[in-house]
């Protein structure tokens, strides 16, 4: 229940989708990313996204992931609305971990 509720649906296996070549996207504000990160994933805030959705790859999915899950699972919630295979990978440092992109 506590997943559904805040957007994040059942547990994906994110290593299977980053291997179908997956986007990580990290929609906290540029300074949280700019402290740290998962490396080689890319940063469009949240409040930014429909106006930058054209950086992310239609073609591809996406795995979403801020700090905490809340706002990558409004992220997710709005790239499938526009046509989008995303998830919300959570945490960025779960995300992390959980692909080992250190």
């Amino acid at each position: 229940m506590f997943r559904t509720l805040f957007g994040m649906g059942p547990k994906v296996d994110l290593k299977e989708v980053k291997d179908r070549g997956a986007v990580i996207l990290d929609v906290r504000t540029v300074g949280e990313y700019a402290d740290c990160h998962v490396k080689g994933s890319i940063n469009i805030p949240l409040d930014q996204l429909p106006k930058k959705l054209k950086k992310l790859p239609k073609d591809k999915p996406v795995i979403a992931c801020c700090a905490s899950g809340a706002r990558s699972g409004s992220a997710v919630a709005f790239l499938k609305s526009q046509g989008y295979e995303a998830y919300n990978g959570g945490g960025w440092a779960a995300v992390e971990r959980e692909l080992d992109c250190r």
